[in-house]
């Protein structure tokens, strides 16, 4: 197995060149650097930010959702998660509108970020929440007020860092 292009020659705080041309000391110190950060304090240099594209939806209007990650520090952060989930989405506690049970693999993962990296997901939710208990079907949720919450997938039922959002369905 091939691990990560190391630096020629020099020390650190040398500038090194790899086979591409690439400096590869900047990486070394900020990975290196990155190591010495409490997990945490990475979890706390996270934000999370929520928003959708109206406050008010008709029922079985589709809804645009942005999400967005942010590492505030300018070093290289690890979140570690205990599963393969990094990240996730719920409408009033319902992980991704759904009661079905997602099978996520047991295996720990990590939600990896740059010094001051931005990372943005857009997605439309149908507006409909899928019930399986019984047969599979697919609600129009009644007209109300409905919490939609991004965060990350750090521990089961207490998520954190997120944010969430309110929008109304009429």
């Amino acid at each position: 197995m091939v691990g990560p292009r190391q630096p020629r020659g020099g020390s650190a705080g040398s500038s090194s060149r790899g086979d591409d041309g690439l400096d590869t000391s900047r990486w070394t110190i900020a990975r290196f650097l990155s190591a010495l950060v409490p997990v945490t304090l990475a979890r706390r240099a996270i934000a999370v930010s929520i928003d959708t594209d109206r406050d008010v939806y008709e029922r079985d209007d589709s809804i645009e959702i942005a999400i967005d990650f942010k590492n505030r520090l300018p070093l290289p952060v690890d979140i570690p998660t205990p599963r393969q989930r990094r990240w996730g989405w719920s409408i009033d506690g319902q992980l991704e509108a759904s009661d079905e049970r997602l099978y996520v693999r047991d295996r720990p993962s990590s939600f990896s970020f740059g010094g001051g990296e931005r990372k943005r997901i857009r997605f439309t939710w149908n507006g409909r929440l899928e019930r399986t208990r019984g047969r599979h079907e697919s609600v129009v949720p009644e007209p109300g007020e409905y919490e939609i919450r991004a965060f990350v997938a750090t521990h089961e039922g207490r998520y954190q860092p997120a944010d969430s959002t309110t929008i109304r369905i009429t």
